[in-house]
């Protein structure tokens, strides 16, 4: 049959039969589930989507985790069609950013342990943080630096 197929393959002029096979990655979506009904729905309409090889839905986080070889934006259209407001993970672990306080970054709504993905929660190359100050003021690597304490002695007695 391969010989076949292989002969046919010089008397065709349609688009070739092997397509670019999609990479694998994992897609994060927030989604406000209520019920198990709502859970359901949501794990369902993602499931059957070509290439997904597991789905992971956690109502407590209100996220849903899909890996497989599949499009981000198919799989968040799939899971705005149920009715529910959808959008990509817009949050990190709290332990990845250098300043998780930051005005951006921080959200009461974010689940425990997690703050917004806002470029002002990450240290930047502008040395604007405290820590990148204090480390490069007393740094091994300085020479230059230097710890003076300045003492003002109104009165000194030595006893002998």
């Amino acid at each position: 049959m391969g010989f076949l197929n292989h002969i046919l393959d010089f008397f065709d002029a349609s688009i070739p039969r092997h397509k670019k096979r999609k990479p694998m990655q994992t897609v994060e979506i927030k989604v406000k589930m209520d019920c198990d009904g709502c859970e359901r729905r949501v794990r369902n309409s993602v499931i059957h989507i070509k290439g997904v090889k597991s789905v992971d839905v956690n109502r407590k986080l209100s996220k849903v985790t899909v890996t497989g070889n599949v499009e981000p934006n198919r799989v968040l259209n799939k899971v705005k069609r149920t009715g529910k407001r959808a959008e990509f993970w817009p949050y990190v672990p709290y332990t990845m950013v250098a300043y998780p306080y930051a005005a951006q970054a921080y959200d009461k709504k974010a689940p425990s342990g997690y703050v917004k993905n806002a470029p002002q929660a990450y240290a930047g190359n502008n040395n604007d943080g405290p820590h990148e100050k204090y480390t490069q003021l007393f740094s091994d690597d300085n020479p230059n630096a230097s710890c003076n304490i300045n003492l003002s002695i109104n009165h000194l007695s030595w006893v002998t």
